[in-house]
């Protein structure tokens, strides 16, 4: 049993104690305090070259006791992020490399053609490449997610408030079917001085001959022969135009050799159809304009062929040179595989196929959210919304605040070294303090016990 001289010195002990104690719970929380505040420092040096890393620090908020009379103050660390805040990008020369110049996230799945919304996430980590299957896929397995063109190059109705109508991006053996030419426009010269009384001289009786290529419903390359024969009559041809062989047609040129419409198309004339049916020929004097029906498959192909308005060179023209020039434009193409592709700044991702042709494959949108500090940092450098940040829109890059893509290029991480170290320092020396004010108070209670004995 303790005996103390007076009730007085009973209280003195007791408020003594209670003090001492306060300040050893005190130390303890700024220990605590301060090593979650290391422990955020670490993972900001650790990521200091990851890409597409965002930043967090720790916050001292001051706590303080509800008990009143005696309580005490204390400190507790409050983790925050610092999305908002963009770090640099930098070249790396790789096609499918992705940085974003703004607000937006790639949007990103754990399994390609993820059906679970719960699977989705959003990065800023832009380093996709394509695994064996042909998925674009980052450095942290995460798969990149897009919304898919048709064949007509249009995207139609999507949802762009939930993940159900996007796709992986996939690069891999893609394949486009051939789709028919329905237009040629012929283009080029030929020689003025070929014709005239030393026309058949000049090229021995036999006619120029030039080709074009065109393609079939199947997809199937054909070609079409053009017979250029110049006449004793100056400035006069007689075109015969043929498909695979056979004769479908021909017509005379007459070309202007003065004035201010000289080597232009000046009249069109004598139009015969040689096209055994279901083939057919058929030419406007008036525009310049043949229409040729080729019999290559049940329903006969049809093909509008553009040989020059009169009085204008937007085709075919005639002036004196060597031999013939002409070549011919067409649409429609065979059917190709692709061999590269293409990602503009708006996120469209373009297809470049073995047959020249070019199509759009995905658009990639970017994902935006009110508050992008409210996400919250999941495993692979990924983000999930949360109440705090808002619900997501997935928008075209370029609009709103989300950004544009730039390709071959990866964002950095927004990490700063030297203020990390810094802020390293200066947090071990303040865990340090509180350390101390743990020992000292240790020894203090020991005082405070022994006036006890």
């Amino acid at each position: 049993m303790h005996i103390y001289p007076s009730a007085k010195h009973k209280d003195v002990y007791r408020d003594t104690y209670m003090s001492i104690s306060s300040a050893m719970q005190t130390g303890v929380a700024g220990l605590l305090a301060n090593s979650s505040a290391v422990s955020t420092i670490s993972t900001n040096i650790a990521n200091a070259n990851t890409d597409g890393y965002r930043r967090s620090f720790a916050q001292m908020v001051t706590t303080a006791s509800s008990t009143g009379e005696g309580g005490h103050a204390g400190v507790r660390a409050v983790s925050r992020q610092n999305v908002t805040v963009e770090g640099s990008p930098r070249l790396t020369g790789v096609t499918s490399d992705m940085a974003i110049s703004g607000s937006g996230f790639f949007v990103v799945s754990r399994n390609p053609n993820e059906t679970v919304a719960a699977n989705y996430a959003f990065t800023r980590a832009g380093s996709f490449t394509p695994d064996a299957d042909g998925n674009l896929r980052n450095a942290a397995g995460l798969y990149l997610a897009g919304f898919r063109y048709d064949n007509n190059g249009s995207l139609g109705t999507v949802d762009r408030s939930q993940f159900s109508d996007l796709q992986t991006v996939n690069v891999g053996d893609v394949t486009i079917r051939g789709e028919a030419t329905t237009s040629i426009s012929v283009q080029g010269n030929l020689p003025a001085d070929y014709t005239g009384p030393d026309s058949t001289a000049a090229i021995d009786g036999q006619p120029l001959v030039t080709s074009q290529e065109f393609y079939t419903a199947l997809g199937a390359a054909q070609r079409v022969e053009f017979s250029w024969l110049p006449s004793t009559t100056p400035n006069l041809w007689t075109l015969t135009i043929a498909a695979e062989g056979v004769d479908l047609g021909s017509v005379d040129i007459t070309f202007a050799d003065s004035g201010p419409t000289a080597g232009a198309p000046l009249t069109y004339s004598n139009v015969t159809s040689m096209a055994p049916a279901p083939a057919a020929f058929s030419f406007d004097t008036a525009t310049g304009l043949a229409s040729l029906t080729i019999d290559n498959g049940t329903t006969p192909q049809v093909i509008e062929l553009s040989i020059g308005t009169p009085g204008e060179i937007d085709g075919l023209s005639q002036f004196s040179g060597a031999g013939v020039t002409v070549a011919g434009d067409i649409d429609g193409y065979a059917t190709g595989e692709l061999v590269r592709y293409e990602i503009d700044d708006k996120g469209d991702l373009y297809g470049i196929f073995d047959n020249n042709a070019r199509h759009l494959l995905y658009h990639i949108p970017l994902a935006e959210v009110p508050n992008p500090d409210g996400l919250k940092l999941v495993d692979g450098n990924a983000y999930l919304t949360t109440q705090a940040s808002g619900s997501f829109n997935l928008l075209g890059p370029g609009t709103g605040a989300t950004g544009t893509i730039t390709t071959g290029s990866l964002e950095s991480s927004n990490v700063e070294l030297a203020e990390e170290l810094t802020r390293l320092i200066q947090t071990q020396r303040a865990y340090s303090s509180n350390a101390k004010i743990i020992t000292t108070v240790d020894e203090m209670m020991d005082e405070t016990t022994r006036l006890k004995r």
